[in-house]
């Protein structure tokens, strides 16, 4: 990712990089989300250099886990907790609730699904 980064930098880009956090890390940077998963392990690498920490929640406990996470990242790290798209209905309000009662978190959704592209 060097050097493709490298050249978007060059030419004036934003370089944003959502990431599971399980692969090294290469290239630069302006923004990175790290949005783990259960199934694979993320690098230590990744969690202090996240800008953002984004937890999907499928269900109660992946607030517990997100707060695990949340553990690992830096004081100045945004932290989001987004419904599972399946489970949005289910989801949101369990998530507005601990957003009002625990508010260095805040909701993420993705917009685009809900206007229909893609």
């Amino acid at each position: 990712m060097e050097p493709l980064t490298k050249e978007l930098i060059n030419n004036d880009y934003s370089v944003h990089l959502e990431t599971s956090g399980s692969y090294p890390l290469t290239g630069n940077f302006d923004w990175i989300c790290w949005s783990p998963k259960k199934f694979k392990k993320s690098l230590e690498k990744i969690k202090i250099s996240a800008n953002e920490l984004k937890i999907i929640v499928n269900n109660k406990h992946d607030l517990l886990w997100g707060e695990e996470h949340s553990n690992s990242v830096s004081e100045h790290c945004k932290l989001f907790l987004q419904p599972e798209w399946s489970r949005r209905e289910k989801m949101l309000p369990l998530i507005i609730d601990y957003v009002q009662q625990n508010p260095k978190w805040s909701i993420s959704l993705q917009s685009h699904k809900y206007m229909k592209i893609p």
